[in-house]
C-alpha cells in the first residue's frame, strides 16, 4: 500500500529505507536530484535508478503533483496560481516579482508566496482565506511541492518570467518564500517545518533560511516554540491593528493572544534570534487607518525593534471592506516614519488579479459549484 508522499521525506528518512533495500547511498542522492533538481514528475524519468528500484519507490511513495487550474497575471507582473491537489482542493501561490533595482538595472529575485492550509480557522474579517471555513492542513509534501510546481512551470518556459517582468533568465523562478498565504502556518507547525526543512536543504530546494519568511496572525506559543528552531527564519506578524480594541474587532485571535502576549512573544523570538521582526499591517478605510492609530503602532515597532510593512487593502467580494485612498496611505507612511519607525508602503502588488489571500480559490470553487450539471444522453 502506498503511503506518504515521497516529498514529504527527509534525506535521512529516504537513507534508512534504502538501506533496508540493500541500496548503496549515492542512489539516495540520485532520487533527490531528480526530485528537486531536475523536478521530474514521474517514475520512469528518473533513468539512472534500475527499473527494480523505481518500483520499490513506487510502492512505497506516492509522487503527486499540483494540478494548475488557473494562472492570473497582474499589470505589476504578479503571478497567482491556483492549484488543484490530489483529494481536489484548491490552494493558491501568488509569485510576487522584486520591486526595480536602484539605478535602473533589472531585478533578479522573484518571492513565492505559500499556502499552508486549505482555508482558514482564524477568521480575520478582512481576509477571503477563511470564508469557507478551514478545510485541512496541508502536508509537507503538499508545500514543497507549490515550489517545484512553479520552478516546472519555469523549466518548461524559461523566458516567461523574463517577458513578464524584464528579469534576467536564470536556473530558477523562485529565490525567496514569504509563507503567508491561504491558512495561519504555525497552526500547522509541524507540516510546516518539515516542509522547510527540506526547501531548506542542500539536498532540498536549496533556499536558505534567511531567505524564508513565516508569518503568523499571532499565535504566541508558536512564536516562542519557533525561537527555538536551530534554522535562522525571518518572522513577520500580521497585526493589522496597534491597539487590543481595534486588533480584536477585525482578528479574533487577538482575543486569545492580545498584544501585550505576543509583544513578549516577540521579545522572545528577537532575544534568541537576533533578527529584526516585521509587521505587516493591511490598511483598511476607516477602520485602522486613522492617524491615532500611529503613535501605538510606533511605540511597538520601537520597543521589538520591528519594521513595518504597510499593505493597502485589496477589496474581497462579500466583504464590505474598502483600501484607504493613496493620500491617507501616504499620511499613514509619513506619520510612522516621524516617530523613527522603519516603515514601506507596498504600491500595487496583484489587486487586478483576485491576489488577497483565497479569493481565487474562493471565486473558482463557487464558479465549479453553480456550474450546470452535464448528464448523459
Amino acid at each position: 500500500m502506498v503511503s506518504a508522499d515521497i516529498k514529504s521525506q527527509t534525506r535521512e528518512q529516504l537513507a534508512v529505507k534504502f538501506a533496508e533495500w540493500g541500496q548503496p547511498d549515492y542512489r539516495v542522492d540520485q532520487l533527490l536530484q531528480w526530485l528537486y533538481t531536475k523536478r521530474v514528475a514521474k517514475w520512469e524519468e528518473m533513468t539512472n535508478l534500475s527499473k527494480p528500484l523505481r518500483e520499490h519507490l513506487a510502492a512505497e511513495f506516492a509522487l503527486h503533483t499540483h494540478e494548475l487550474v488557473r494562472k492570473q497575471g497582474a499589470r505589476d507582473t504578479t503571478q497567482k496560481f491556483l492549484w488543484r491537489l490530489h483529494d481536489h482542493a484548491l490552494v493558491e501561490s501568488v509569485l510576487i516579482p522584486a520591486n526595480p533595482a536602484l539605478y535602473g538595472e533589472q531585478s533578479d529575485r522573484h518571492t513565492l508566496c505559500v499556502s499552508t492550509q486549505v482555508g482558514c480557522a482564524y477568521g480575520c474579517k478582512f481576509c477571503a482565506s477563511g470564508l469557507d471555513g478551514w478545510k485541512r492542513n496541508l502536508e509537507p509534501y503538499e508545500i514543497v511541492e507549490q515550489v517545484t510546481a512553479i520552478e516546472r512551470w519555469h523549466d518548461a518556459q524559461p523566458e516567461e518570467l523574463e517577458r513578464i517582468d524584464g528579469t534576467r533568465k536564470s536556473d530558477r523562478a523562485i529565490n525567496n518564500l514569504v509563507i503567508m498565504g491561504m491558512g495561519e502556518p504555525l497552526a500547522n507547525y509541524d507540516n510546516l517545518l518539515k516542509a522547510l526543512r527540506i526547501l531548506n536543504a542542500p539536498w532540498g530546494a536549496g533556499i536558505g533560511a534567511r531567505k524564508i519568511t513565516i508569518s503568523t496572525s499571532g499565535l504566541a506559543p508558536r512564536i516562542r516554540q519557533l525561537a527555538g528552531e536551530p534554522l535562522q527564519f525571518r518572522l513577520a506578524i500580521s497585526l493589522h491593528g496597534a491597539t487590543d480594541d481595534v486588533r480584536s474587532r477585525i482578528m479574533p485571535v487577538n482575543r486569545k493572544h492580545p498584544i501585550a502576549e505576543l509583544a513578549e512573544a516577540c521579545a522572545y523570538y528577537q532575544e534568541k534570534k537576533g533578527r529584526m521582526i516585521t509587521f505587516e499591517y493591511i490598511l483598511i478605510a476607516g477602520i485602522n487607518d486613522g492617524l491615532d492609530q500611529v503613535r501605538p503602532l510606533a511605540a511597538l515597532a520601537r520597543r521589538l525593534n520591528a519594521k513595518v510593512n504597510l499593505i493597502p487593502y485589496n477589496k474581497v467580494d462579500g466583504l464590505k471592506w474598502e483600501r484607504p485612498d493613496e493620500r491617507s496611505q501616504e499620511n499613514f507612511l509619513g506619520a510612522l516614519e516621524h516617530q523613527g519607525v522603519i516603515a514601506t508602503l507596498r504600491r500595487e502588488k496583484g489587486g487586478d488579479i483576485d491576489a488577497a489571500c483565497g479569493q481565487l480559490r474562493l471565486k473558482t470553487e463557487r464558479e465549479l459549484k453553480d456550474a450546470p450539471v452535464k448528464t448523459s444522453r
